[in-house]
């Protein structure tokens, strides 16, 4: 039922996104609402965030574990789903990268950069970037907003049930929309902790969706590096399986000068398509660890 559960509630949210609905990020920034008010000098304080995100996965791991000695645990499988829905997803990308990649095919690049700006960490928002730099920008941010809307989510699911699954996204939650701005790079060091691993078999996994030959040049070395940042794996794992130098702006300029204005939308659906792969690559395993009785 893990598999079915999450195939239906991954199935089901990326509708939700093509249409922009069910927007989770709503209801964390709704939940974490009490930290709004804080005390002078304790601005940095992450305990009541914590508290926020653990005491209800703590809630969700009891409540399973209660179904199982009950002997009613396929009852709570449709909490499962829904709850999946609130985890994963990003809806609004679809319409945001439509309008970025119309602006680079008309080789406006001022208008692709208006359109995409208000989603990149505010130190990439400067005017001075240029288009290689932006678009590499932008790959990134969304290479790692798919990791912690789908994968992250998949693998906590898979390994630890539901409430580590919250418990996971709800971290990375924290580090985004925490009202007390002071505490969020506390948040996203705890964050950084529960996505090293499954940051890194998203890396592994590139390589079998993707050319497994460039991978094993760019990106193997990467894998155990413990103090590199989940983005800077993500695209170097990213930029060894992808032919067609998709994320090689500069290269890709150079030898394929007359297509210069097709490579925004080109290097995007490359992304997208390897993420696409990358998924089915863990939903297959996951099915396999359900037939050998692991899961």
């Amino acid at each position: 039922m893990v598999l079915v559960t999450f195939l239906l509630a991954w199935l089901v949210r990326r509708r939700l996104d093509m249409s922009g609905h069910l927007v989770g990020d709503n209801v964390w920034r709704a939940w974490f609402q009490a930290g709004r008010k804080t005390n002078a000098g304790r601005e940095s304080e992450i305990w009541r965030g914590l508290l926020r995100v653990a005491l209800p996965a703590a809630a969700l791991v009891l409540l399973v574990a209660v179904a199982e000695q009950g002997g009613w645990r396929l009852a709570v499988y449709p909490l499962e789903f829904l709850l999946l829905l609130l985890l994963m997803g990003a809806p609004g990308w679809k319409p945001l990268l439509n309008a970025y990649s119309e602006s680079w095919s008309r080789g406006d690049m001022q208008a692709a950069w208006h359109h995409i700006k208000d989603v990149l960490p505010a130190a990439e928002r400067g005017q001075a970037h240029s288009p290689d730099d932006m678009h590499l920008s932008l790959c990134k941010k969304l290479m790692v907003t798919l990791f912690e809307r789908f994968f992250l989510v998949a693998f906590w699911y898979v390994v630890g049930g539901i409430g580590l699954a919250l418990l996971a996204r709800g971290l990375v939650a924290l580090q985004e929309h925490w009202p007390q701005a002071a505490a969020r790079p506390r948040f996203a060091r705890i964050a950084a902790v529960v996505a090293w691993v499954p940051s890194r078999l998203l890396a592994l996994t590139f390589g079998l969706a993707g050319d497994l030959a460039g991978w094993l040049k760019e990106a193997r070395a990467l894998l155990l590096s413990p103090s590199l940042k989940t983005a800077l794996v993500l695209m170097a794992a990213a930029n060894g399986a992808l032919t067609g130098y998709a994320l090689d702006p500069a290269r890709f300029s150079r030898i394929h000068p007359d297509e210069w204005t097709r490579f925004g939308s080109k290097s995007l659906g490359a992304v997208r398509d390897l993420l696409n792969r990358s998924m089915l690559v863990w939903i297959c395993a996951l099915a396999l660890l359900v037939i050998a009785g692991v899961v």
